[in-house]
């Protein structure tokens, strides 16, 4: 059980760090006795909330910005970013040979550019959206059409959340670099229907274990600042695989459940 400490870090980084040595260790076993052929190795943040959260917290996900990638590199990766090309009042809305040129000149690693009215009528079937999902690995998307994502791209993308686009600020004269930069080391939160949800945090292939305390310490920060009450509205935290059982790292004392009921 985590200790809760003063100030706004209620959680115990030794007892993170505890928890993720023991996932690691649990999933390197599983690995060597060939006991699972689960192919998710990330390891995930459970949150859970005194109360479901009101509809409006639910809309669309949150970034959750970490210092460490959860891809190898930018470089290495597959990446789709999705620009925002319908009319503005202005006529200032984003092209391809805009937005080619622009992440040409900064160096992104980029793989593809894809317009939001091409991703409309090219990826209308079901399989043409399952094969844009498996040929990439991250999916960035301008701030501004996150919300109209999920009817265009369906469950494919939404109903595990394993490629929800990450939202960027991709106005012309903005910071595209730092933008992007910030695209690759995040994870999302979904707030559920429920009082339970996950973001990714960490990773069994490529991470050690204080990169994913430092992902898990930045993250429980992060995602108390963009629920309902904030600390005041969390139960607990947890750590996990997907397949594994959740180990806890904060859980509110049970003095403060009872004034709440």
């Amino acid at each position: 059980m985590a200790a809760v400490n003063s100030g706004d870090n209620k959680t115990n980084q030794k007892t993170i760090k505890k928890a993720v040595n023991c996932l690691l260790k649990w999933k390197k076993t599983q690995i060597t006795d060939q006991k699972t052929s689960n192919p998710d190795d990330f390891i995930y943040l459970l949150l859970t909330l005194k109360k479901i959260p009101h509809k409006d917290f639910t809309k669309s996900p949150k970034a959750i910005h970490i210092p460490h990638s959860l891809h190898t590199s930018p470089e290495s990766c597959r990446s789709c970013l999705i620009i925002d090309d319908r009319p503005k009042p202005n006529s200032q809305k984003l092209t391809f040979e805009f937005t080619d040129k622009k992440i040409k000149s900064l160096g992104m690693p980029i793989s593809k550019v894809l317009k939001f009215s091409k991703l409309k009528s090219d990826f209308r079937s079901f399989d043409s959206k399952v094969e844009l999902f498996n040929t990439h690995d991250v999916f960035l998307a301008d701030r501004r059409i996150v919300g109209v994502l999920p009817e265009v791209l369906g469950k494919v993308f939404y109903k595990k959340k394993k490629k929800i686009p990450v939202p960027v600020e991709l106005r012309r004269d903005g910071d595209w670099k730092e933008e992007i930069e910030k695209g690759f080391r995040c994870s999302l939160l979904w707030l559920s229907n429920g009082t339970c949800s996950a973001v990714k945090v960490g990773k069994f292939d490529g991470m050690n274990v204080d990169e994913i305390v430092d992902n898990v310490v930045a993250a429980i920060s992060n995602v108390v600042e963009v629920v309902p009450k904030k600390w005041g509205g969390v139960k607990s935290f947890h750590l996990k695989f997907f397949d594994s059982l959740a180990l806890p790292v904060y859980e509110v004392p049970e003095k403060e459940v009872v004034m709440e009921t």
